[in-house]
């Protein structure tokens, strides 16, 4: 049976979810965070700077149900957990740091442009 045919401008596709998942500002700066050795919440928490514990959690709980994001936990004292990314998570490194690298790349054109806008609409 073929694939049914997916397109994230159908309202009703479910590939939109996806697309919402990954275009989420955390979700990309946590595929970049991960982008390496396995990392404790603290060091994540750490290396996307300006999250909260909360919303940390939530979007890794997210991460780990899309199967973007996997979570192991070791049998130590005190309990030690980390994530890293899967399979599936390591195709999104490169399309996401594409995305920082161009935001980083372009910010002083943004900032230009959002200058003259504004200039023009005061």
């Amino acid at each position: 049976m073929p694939n049914p045919p997916w397109d994230v401008m159908i309202s009703t596709c479910p590939s939109r979810t996806s697309l919402a998942r990954i275009a989420n500002k955390w979700t990309a700066m946590i595929v970049i965070a991960l982008d390496g050795d396995p990392l404790r919440f603290g060091a994540l928490r750490e290396a996307v700077d300006g999250i909260s514990g909360k919303v940390l959690t939530e979007t890794l709980r997210d991460l780990e149900r899309d199967g973007i994001v996997s979570r192991t936990m070791y049998n130590e004292m005190p309990p030690r957990v980390e994530y890293q990314l899967t399979g599936l998570g390591q195709t999104l490194r490169g399309p996401l740091s594409a995305l920082g690298q161009w935001a980083e790349e372009h910010i002083e054109d943004v900032l230009r442009a959002r200058g003259e806008y504004d200039e023009r609409s005061a």
